[in-house]
């Protein structure tokens, strides 16, 4: 008796500090909102910073383009703008830009006057395209992961590691909530996080760029101790010292890379498995992998079959050690998502 007495008071402060942790610990919603205003603010006030239009020239390089100069707004036109001025198949079709040589995403703002290239998947050589995509669906996917379970149940974004598309799959780490380390996740599991990945595709978010300063970023992700070691890491590595964030709806994070420049460049979405990488200092990490296909490159149900099938076996980690299956899981706690020259000027 004393022995079953001692037990359910220990269940019941176990109860009571994980209770109190939650409790000090702001809901995803919160986070986000939080996160979401900080980025807003930045934005605003780096806008600010050019109070007077001025206009820059942008030489636009391409297939039937070159010798076209357009006549932009420094610090508020973007390659996207620029390309609303050409035809509806460079608005639709492009993913990423090249400003003077440097990969570029379409929504971040140009601040000078320099030569521009739009970038789409059925360029000649669609490497950094390709790349682009693979870290944008690496980033969709970490989005999915924070908002599909519950708010009692707490998921820790960490990195989305740089994987060439030849690895077959892309993927994002993440620590899920202690109580769901013997989770394994179902074929409907998998099923309801693709259908959220799909509910953000069909809304077309844009991904919108922000390079900031450290302070700031550090700010955006006070609750996440290993973000804030991301920040400054990135941050070193960085010549201008900075780091990128980018924001899409409400969802705000670090890319060490352009992404493309919305959502709705995304097509086939599955989320094809989720991996143990074992014990870390944040807890049990799991490798979160998916794999998709852009609108303007669609495959067969055969073919995709096959890819989704290779997308399963877990990548980015050589001679991982093989683990026995433990016995099956619970219902996972997923919620089902309700994750010549032109002198026109614009904005």
């Amino acid at each position: 008796m004393a022995c079953r007495t001692t037990c359910r008071l220990i269940q019941r402060r176990l109860s009571s500090t994980v209770a109190a942790a939650m409790a000090a610990r702001p809901s995803v919603a919160e986070l986000r909102g939080r996160r979401s205003e900080v980025f807003g603010r930045e934005q605003a006030r780096q806008r600010a910073l050019y109070p007077r239009i001025e206009k820059i020239e942008v030489q636009v390089h391409g297939p039937g383009l070159n010798g076209t100069v357009l006549i932009m707004n420094k610090g508020l036109s973007t390659p996207l703008s620029c390309a609303k001025h050409l035809t509806e198949f460079h608005v639709t079709n492009s993913a990423v830009a090249m400003v003077d040589g440097e990969l570029w995403s379409l929504n971040r703002p140009l601040t000078h006057s320099c030569s521009l290239s739009l970038l789409s998947f059925r360029d000649a050589d669609p490497t950094l395209v390709n790349q682009a995509y693979w870290r944008s669906c690496a980033s969709l996917l970490g989005q999915v992961m924070e908002t599909s379970f519950k708010d009692d149940f707490i998921v820790d974004l960490l990195s989305a590691p740089e994987l060439p598309v030849t690895s077959g799959a892309f993927c994002h780490n993440v620590v899920l909530d202690p109580r769901l380390d013997s989770w394994l996740p179902s074929e409907e599991a998998l099923r309801s996080l693709s259908r959220g990945a799909q509910q953000l595709i069909h809304q077309n978010l844009v991904w919108e760029p922000l390079e900031v300063m450290p302070p700031v970023a550090l700010e955006v992700f006070s609750h996440s101790r290993f973000k804030q070691e991301e920040v400054e890491k990135m941050a070193q590595e960085s010549q201008q010292g900075t780091v990128t964030l980018y924001r899409c709806g409400d969802h705000v994070l670090l890319s060490a890379g352009p992404l493309v420049a919305r959502t709705g460049l995304c097509n086939q979405y599955e989320v094809t498995a989720v991996h143990s990488l074992g014990p870390g200092p944040q807890g049990l990490q799991r490798r979160v992998q998916g794999l998709s296909l852009p609108l303007q490159l669609q495959a067969h149900h055969t073919v995709w079959r096959k890819l989704r099938a290779r997308a399963e076996r877990q990548v980015g980690v050589r001679n991982a050690p093989e683990t026995s299956s433990p016995p099956p899981p619970p219902p996972p706690p997923l919620c089902k998502l309700t994750p010549e020259r032109h002198t026109t000027s614009s904005v």
